[in-house]
């Protein structure tokens, strides 16, 4: 493996344009860290288009090749970037605390569990692409979107209550120890003063109050959906079965989408072979689902071609160290790969009234984490076809086994005017899976 670095994260800007940058990083290893990475990218607005990973069990080396994408919230703050991924990795100032850092990193997963949530309260006249603007001003703050309720009145008003938690963390002194760690900031004076100040800037004279106070203290009660799902809703979006002749309009013709496992080419690991076509977060649908299933990854690759496909090779174990031998087990896992894949999100527009409804649903780690910028992507395609928003809801049903994140946007009435029903959820699912 070699000596680690003594910065565990370096990136190395393009040499030439359209070229892209290399993230390097080399840190101790823990169950689910490639997943945290990638979730780091992903809110980011960068896409993977090659990596490598290796790690002996202890310590892992990671490179990773990324790009803008074409569609993002505002230019990539690699500084930013660089700390973020730095505080997603097990905690170590140097090589002598390898072994001792897995007790450290504790101190972040516990301020994960039960983050503070607050109360943006704002009201503003209404225009086009208001939430969209909206949401893009949290995303450049860092403050994570847990629910929001968007609601418009006759004259034109309307007020939009954002429940939020803060994810910038302050490290005193330029580094990162369990006892020069603060995290969540939305309490003070100048948080508050600097995400009002934004919003203003933002939305100008639209704007006419903007408040932030603490809220609830249990979050993952606060974060069950107050209303319940229409039953064609919950039949036709949250199937785990992929169907045996996958729709072209989702999964291109020209692509195929494969998961194998060997036994035969390791003696001590399993396999794992994926051909698919490309989207964004694809690395990131990967790794959450190797999280959940407990699969650790001893050596990977990762390659997109510029056809729109992609190919990786991953060496795994499972958490007892051993090969996935049980043929249920690999077919758990396959299954489970294949439909994370080819749908990461569900789309749907059913009509309420004379009103049309949006859908759109994405699983939830079983840590507990969403996907990132999904409401951005929701927003940005209704903004680009020229659709107001009337109302607007986020909140976690459980549905069979798994956790879902289900974004609910109920429509102005001039989508009329602008798009058919067919082209709305195509717009909005080339804009979620990178494909616009």
């Amino acid at each position: 493996m070699g000596l680690p670095s003594d910065d565990p994260v370096v990136i190395r800007a393009p040499e030439k344009a359209g070229e892209p940058s290399v993230i390097t990083i080399s840190c101790p290893d823990k169950t689910g860290l490639g997943c945290d990475l990638c979730r780091v990218i992903l809110f980011f607005g960068l896409s993977i288009v090659r990596g490598d990973v290796s790690t002996d069990g202890k310590w892992c080396f990671i490179l990773f090749w990324v790009v803008e994408g074409r569609v993002r919230a505002s230019e990539t703050r690699w500084g930013l970037l660089k700390k973020r991924l730095l505080e997603a990795c097990p905690l170590v100032s140097s090589a002598s605390e390898i072994y001792d850092s897995y007790y450290r990193e504790q101190d972040i997963m516990e301020m994960e569990k039960k983050p503070q949530v607050f109360l943006l309260k704002f009201s503003c006249y209404d225009r086009m692409g208001l939430l969209h603007d909206v949401t893009r001003v949290l995303c450049e703050l860092e403050l994570t979107i847990r629910r929001v309720n968007v609601s418009t009145t006759p004259d034109g008003r309307v007020m939009d209550l954002f429940f939020i938690t803060d994810t910038r963390i302050n490290c005193r002194n330029g580094s990162i120890s369990r006892l020069e760690l603060t995290r969540e900031l939305l309490h003070t004076k100048k948080r508050k003063d600097e995400t009002c100040d934004q919003l203003k800037a933002v939305l100008g004279e639209f704007i006419t109050s903007c408040d932030i106070e603490h809220t609830v203290e249990d979050i993952t009660a606060f974060l069950r959906a107050s209303s319940t799902l229409p039953r064609s809703i919950t039949e036709d979006m949250f199937t785990l079965e992929l169907p045996e002749e996958p729709s072209k309009a989702l999964l291109p013709a020209s692509n195929r989408l494969s998961v194998t496992m060997d036994n035969s080419l390791s003696p001590a690991h399993t396999l794992i072979q994926i051909h698919c076509p490309d989207h964004k977060g694809l690395l990131y649908d990967i790794m959450r689902t190797l999280k959940d299933y407990n699969i650790q990854i001893s050596y990977g690759r990762f390659y997109s071609y510029q056809g729109g496909e992609c190919e990786v090779d991953l060496f795994v174990i499972q958490m007892d160290g051993k090969k996935i031998i049980d043929p249920n087990k690999q077919k758990a896992l396959s299954g489970r790969l294949k439909m994370n894949l080819f749908l990461p999100l569900r789309v749907a527009l059913v009509n309420r009234g004379p009103d049309l409804e949006l859908f759109v649903a994405n699983p939830v780690e079983l840590s507990g984490k969403g996907r990132p910028l999904v409401l951005y992507d929701i927003t940005l395609a209704l903004k680009m076809l020229q659709i107001r928003i009337f109302l607007a809801e986020i909140g976690r049903h459980t549905i069979g086994d798994s956790e879902w994140e289900v974004y609910r946007i109920l429509l102005n009435d001039d989508h009329f005017l602008s798009s058919s029903k067919n082209k709305i959820v195509d717009r909005v699912t080339k804009m979620l899976m990178g494909w616009d």
